[in-house]
């Protein structure tokens, strides 16, 4: 209990430090873009407009997402994080929409880029608040395994490249005068947050779809399961995920011969080899007499490749 506990004050922290700094990066950039009228300045403002959307999105689901099973919801409201995940892509392409629209008016209507020297001390200052987040993040992540923190994440690694081309953007401009460049950067970084967010969408999708889990990590499940001694085999696996929970439903066989209360300490020891190895992992097994022919799961499982 303290383990999960634990977890949901490290996503709890890592949404607050998100929000925290995304706010600040708005109000700096604003300020730079107001200064000196850089485009790729603007969209960087623009994409941590987002990033403030985008975190509070991330700590509603975190906040609901910790919330304990319930009489109607006995999986719990973990997939509340891949919702959350497909309101931040909905919302990141509206906005790289919006700076795309801007880069196409200023190709047909050039503007200056003024004071560029100011503009890259201050994104030079929102690059390094990016990073040291982007550090903690990864931090939580690998210790909660939050979807939720990990789409949150990605923004702000979004954000480590878009600062730096914009950096290397004004420096162009400052040092080579050419203004489309500036553009041309804005233009790019828009097109990349397009990708990633249809990237993070497709993701979100998979959870909410009951994609299975990956197949080296079934294998090593049925490897655990079935080298207790006593458990002859198994079929019909099936695992679906939500939020930082793994759900895996599975038939182990054993001799038919055996008591229910032999084949039920059997059972607990094969769950508990998994639970060592995956604590995420919350398992229902059904005990079947080894031999026994019946319609299977497997027997009727398609290929979605084909």
């Amino acid at each position: 209990m303290s383990l999960k506990i634990d977890e949901n004050r490290l996503k709890k922290t890592a949404t607050i430090a998100s929000v925290g700094t995304a706010v600040l990066l708005v109000i700096v950039k604003a300020v730079a873009a107001f200064f000196t009228g850089s485009l790729s300045v603007l969209s960087s403002m623009t994409d941590s407009l987002a990033d403030v959307f985008s975190s509070l999105i991330s700590f509603i689901a975190v906040h609901y997402a910790a919330k304990p099973l319930s009489e109607e919801h006995r999986y719990g409201y973990g997939k509340s994080e891949s919702v959350s995940a497909l309101l931040q892509a909905a919302f990141i392409v509206g906005s790289a929409g919006f700076i795309l629209y801007d880069g196409i008016y200023r190709f047909i209507h050039p503007q200056k880029v003024n004071d560029t020297a100011f503009g890259i001390g201050v994104m030079l200052f929102c690059l390094f608040c990016t990073v040291l987040l982007v550090l903690f993040q990864r931090y939580v992540i690998n210790k909660t395994k939050s979807q939720a923190i990990a789409a949150d994440s990605l923004h702000y690694v979004v954000d480590i490249l878009s600062n730096s081309s914009v950096i290397f953007s004004l420096f162009i401009v400052k040092y080579l005068h050419w203004e489309w460049f500036d553009i041309v950067t804005a233009v790019a970084i828009s097109l990349y947050l397009i990708y990633n967010a249809w990237q993070l969408a497709l993701d979100a999708l998979q959870e909410i779809t009951d994609k299975e889990l990956d197949a080296k990590i079934k294998e090593n499940i049925i490897r655990l399961m079935c080298s207790v001694e006593g458990v002859l085999g198994c079929h019909d696996l099936r695992s679906r995920i939500s939020g930082s929970r793994w759900f895996v439903e599975i038939h182990l066989e054993f001799d038919g011969n055996k008591t229910l209360t032999e084949t039920h300490a059997l059972t607990d020891l094969a769950e508990h080899k998994v639970i060592e190895v995956y604590p995420q992992i919350q398992l229902i097994v059904h005990q079947d007499p080894h031999g026994l022919k019946e319609d299977r799961i497997d027997n009727f499982i398609t290929d979605e490749s084909l």
